[in-house]
């Protein structure tokens, strides 16, 4: 068979009797993943939403329905009275489809699909925030290196960011009492490791 463009092609070209059955497959993935978008992959109808959720495809006796290997692994008992392996499932043609096994699923593998990209949204917040977190204590950091009494002249005065020290320009970071000319190389060094600078 030719490689099908598109899903109504694909069931085209099979005898009526199994173009009905592949098109109530094909409805009851859409009821079951209604945001699912329709694709031809691996020269088989499939639906993807986040990935791939399920394939399906025609044969002489059967229906070949392909939820990936964890839709084959959460419904071991469901599908026992099927012909399965680790990837697929077999529905005879002389058999009543079995419409809400397959809605289950599909179901399934929406949240499936769904969890997997809300924890990777929730890891890269995390990476986002981690790297803020450090940002502040490097920020810190640098109050470190200076003298006690420059340091202490920035902390009196609110400043303990290099963010807080570029609103500032060195001329006002002078008036600080405490604040000495020899401290200013050391805090523009700061700054520009940073991007930033005093004001202008």
């Amino acid at each position: 068979m030719d490689k099908a463009e598109n899903i109504d092609a694909y069931i085209a070209a099979f005898p009526a009797d199994v173009q009905s059955l592949l098109e109530k497959v094909r409805k009851t993935v859409q009821k079951a993943a209604p945001k699912a978008k329709e694709v031809i992959s691996y020269g088989m109808p499939a639906f993807e939403q986040n990935g791939k959720l399920v394939y399906f495809a025609g044969y002489k006796n059967h229906i070949g329905f392909y939820p990936t290997s964890s839709g084959i692994a959460n419904f071991q008992k469901e599908i026992q009275s099927f012909k399965n392996s680790k990837g697929a499932i077999q529905f005879p043609l002389d058999k009543p489809l079995p419409v809400d096994l397959i809605t289950q699923i599909v179901k399934f593998r929406v949240a499936e699909t769904d969890q997997k990209v809300a924890l990777k949204k929730t890891a890269k917040k995390t990476t986002v925030k981690k790297t803020a977190e450090k940002n502040k204590v490097a920020d810190k950091d640098f109050l470190s290196t200076l003298v006690a009494p420059a340091r202490r002249a920035l902390e009196n005065n609110g400043i303990t960011t290099l963010q807080m020290l570029a609103k500032y320009t060195e001329k006002e970071i002078l008036t600080f009492h405490g604040m000495g000319p020899s401290t200013m190389p050391k805090l523009r060094t700061a700054l520009a490791e940073k991007g930033l600078a005093f004001k202008e």
